[in-house]
């Protein structure tokens, strides 16, 4: 079993103007020891807007200052955020790239969706679609990295033309890929994707070695299908640690920043109301701690849980033997937490590297060996259902002028786009007609980047509300091009059905070559399509194809059935 140190820089009010900038320092301090006595990773948390909790917003540079203070630890981004609301894909795949470059090939590339309503609301992110998100950036950005150049995506979250994202990972075909676990459930989606899996949970041995037999399991199952194009086979377990050379020593300098580590964790991800700026979370951990199950007076003598390694060499001794017999790969250690001090943290890499680590650093190699060899089939098996590489057009140009679609403006509606300069009198009506249909190209542009990165639920709430529904209808019938209709006359019914059960009805009527729409349903149809309200604003916007979701059964059609095939025509596509 190897052992690695984790990072979510913590650091509890009060804070003085030096506070920051001591907190990195110290951590790069102890990331230094770490490397010397023998640990073999550090993980780097990112999170953002997590006051106190977690002051880590840039883990690839502080990564980046580790590689060049140290020789041999390896480097996790443990975990970096996917969903692309965080960051395009492919800045990740140049970010994650350029750190294996400088650190000579030392990158573990963590991945996760993250769950906080700091995050996700602060940076659009939708909660009901984060998982379809990772997952779609993920092997967006495997790609990035081996195909030269990548062949260009249009997905439901990201679209991006072919380009040859440079540079490319030392390692090859890329870095090691991990997923952040704190259920079960996601231990089972990384043995799906042969993936190594990060626990955060905090699992006791006896419990961990059931998650491992069924990671396991899974990764020799035919459900296995790899995420990137190499297996990383490894389950890791977090936990807090503190070793000194008297238990109630170690008690003493490490269980309130346990604690605390707790406490803050279910404060931003379960249970807290937090106040940006004003709430002071270490101040009310005090207050709160004992009637929230963090008093002083429970902890036990034995050690894991929310105790962790919190003991003597001896004590973390033998927790780590526990662990090594469930098959757990690697224990990361969280040192530096609430307020713990950075003298102690210190000591205690120290004690642990010199009286615990080398028993379990004499026998990691083989282990890793003997794991390698019992899984070669299985992963050699599971390569196999993994896609290989795509080629590029080779006739793909990059026009110097070319220019993608101007950033959609937060909180801006319909007509909220910055003026346009008045048209000339020579430019007349054919200016105002260009002006008209770039503005038009450009509400389209983003009502289908909108669909693409929303939830059903999300999506049934806003364009699915009886405002949005009225704009999309009415869009329709100001695209409708009469001589597609080919002499039709007569209504057309929608009837959209809303999770709740209840039925948004809606009638378009066609006659003397117009189109006007308004709600209700129709009174003689000649066509009516019945779908949820969700995917007729997936079929708008171009999120869903409408063959698809008949075939599927996701769209019922009853009547003319060769008007529904003219209605792409019709309508505009």
């Amino acid at each position: 079993m190897r052992f690695g140190i984790f990072y979510e820089h913590q650091l509890p009010r009060p804070w003085d103007p030096d506070s920051e900038h001591r907190l990195l320092k110290d951590a790069l301090e102890q990331t230094e020891i770490a490397d010397r006595v023998g640990f073999d990773f550090v993980w780097a948390v990112e999170h953002h807007f997590l006051e106190e909790y977690s002051h880590s917003s840039a883990p690839d540079v502080f990564l980046a200052a580790c590689s060049q203070r140290t020789q041999r630890i390896r480097l996790g981004f443990g975990i970096l955020p996917l969903p692309p609301g965080y960051q395009h894909p492919a800045r990740v795949a140049e970010t994650v790239a350029t750190l294996d470059l400088v650190s000579d090939g030392r990158v573990e590339f963590g991945t996760g969706e993250t769950s906080s309503g700091a995050e996700l609301e602060g940076f659009g992110v939708d909660r009901e679609s984060k998982r379809e998100q990772w997952d779609e950036a993920l092997d967006v950005i495997v790609r990035m990295m081996v195909e030269e150049p990548f062949a260009g995506v249009d997905g439901r979250f990201v679209t991006m033309p072919p380009r040859n994202v440079v540079p490319k990972p030392l390692q090859k075909p890329h870095p090691p890929l991990w997923v952040a676990c704190s259920r079960r459930e996601t231990i089972r989606l990384a043995a799906q994707r042969g993936i190594g899996a990060l626990s955060f949970s905090f699992v006791e041995p006896e419990e961990a070695k059931e998650w491992v037999d069924e990671y396991n399991a899974i990764l020799a199952s035919d459900r296995c299908v790899p995420a990137g194009f190499v297996v990383n086979p490894r389950v890791a377990v977090v936990l807090p640690m503190m070793c000194a050379r008297d238990d109630a020593e170690a008690i003493e300098r490490g269980i309130d920043g346990a604690h605390f580590f707790g406490y803050s964790l279910a404060h931003y991800y379960v249970l807290g109301e937090h106040r940006p700026g004003r709430t002071n979370l270490y101040e009310e951990f005090q207050r709160r701690r004992d009637e929230v199950g963090f008093a002083r007076d429970i902890v036990t003598p034995d050690l894991a849980s929310l105790r962790g390694a919190i003991g003597t060499p001896e004590q973390i001794a033998d927790l780590c033997r526990r662990y090594e017999a469930a098959g757990i790969d690697q224990l990361i250690f969280c040192s530096q937490a609430g307020r713990n001090r950075h003298e102690h943290i210190c000591e205690a890499l120290e004690l642990f590297g010199a009286e615990v680590l080398p028993e379990f650093a004499a026998r990691a190699a083989e282990a890793d060996a003997r794991r390698d060899e019992q899984l070669t089939d299985a992963v050699a098996a599971a390569l196999v259902r993994r896609k290989a590489p795509r080629k590029a057009d080779k006739g793909t140009v990059i026009v110097t002028t070319a220019s993608g679609p101007p950033p959609a403006r937060v909180g801006a509606g319909a007509g909220s786009a910055a003026p346009e300069a008045a048209p000339d009198h020579e430019a007349g009506s054919s200016r105002i007609a260009a002006l008209q249909a770039a503005a038009q190209q450009r509400g389209e542009r983003v009502f289908r980047a909108f669909v693409q990165r929303s939830g059903d639920r999300s999506l049934e709430r806003t364009a699915g509300s009886g405002a949005g529904l009225r704009l999309v209808f009415a869009a329709m019938a100001q695209q409708f091009v009469s001589e597609k209709a080919k002499g039709f006359s007569g209504e057309i019914h929608y009837e959209l059905r809303r999770t709740d059960g209840s039925i948004a009805p809606w009638t378009v009527v066609i006659e003397n070559g117009g189109a006007s729409v308004h709600p209700g349903p129709a009174d003689d149809p000649v066509l009516t399509l019945k779908m949820t309200v969700a995917d007729f604003l997936r079929i708008a916007g171009q999120d869903l194809d409408p063959g698809a979701a008949l075939l599927t059964g996701r769209l019922d059609l009853e009547g003319d059935f060769s008007l529904a095939m003219r209605l792409g025509e019709m309508f505009g596509q």
